[in-house]
């Protein structure tokens, strides 16, 4: 701050906390599962006030995979690429994407999607997403399902499984 812009109120201070993140300031947390992703990244909804959106910020190194292909039943997600250029896999097809592009992928299975960093350089990116529970996602590639419920600093429960190792109902009931 310079020396006329007026010092924030403890009252400023706390709203300010649960209503502002600077994705450039927030420490990153790095994820690899070699040889196909990596990434770093920050939450940045996570102890704020948002109730309905979830944001995080995310940098894919050159040649690795954000996530596994998926879609989700509930949720919808808009990705905006602040910088580099890489590929959307979406609905079987591979569209390239830059800097500047917005993208938007409604909930359901006709938008199976992930992005693949398929440049020299890091792509960075925000993604948002409507935080809508329970939630169901579905993995194509791997025919893989994932029920969770969310909640503060992540789900409250989840469950991951294949359509074969599905229990009957009545199982294990008296």
């Amino acid at each position: 701050m310079d020396d006329n812009t007026p010092h924030p109120t403890p009252a400023a201070a706390a709203l300010a906390a649960k209503l502002i993140r600077n994705f450039n300031e927030v420490p990153l947390e790095s994820f690899s599962r070699e040889p196909l992703y990596a990434s770093q990244g920050a939450w940045l909804a996570r102890d704020t006030a948002a109730r309905k959106l979830g944001a995080s910020f995310d940098i894919l190194p050159p040649g690795k995979m954000s996530c596994p292909y998926h879609f989700h039943h509930m949720q919808e997600e808009m990705f905006v690429v602040l910088e580099g250029h890489g590929t959307l896999r979406v609905a079987g097809e591979r569209l390239p994407v830059k800097a500047g592009d917005v993208i938007f992928v409604p909930p359901g299975p006709e938008y199976p999607h992930h992005l693949i960093n398929t440049s020299e350089a890091p792509l960075k990116y925000l993604s948002m997403s409507t935080r809508e529970y329970p939630e169901i996602c579905e993995y194509p590639d791997s025919g893989k399902y994932n029920a969770y419920v969310g909640g503060e600093g992540g789900p409250k429960f989840r469950a991951i499984q294949r359509a074969a190792n599905t229990l009957d109902y009545w199982d294990g009931e008296p």
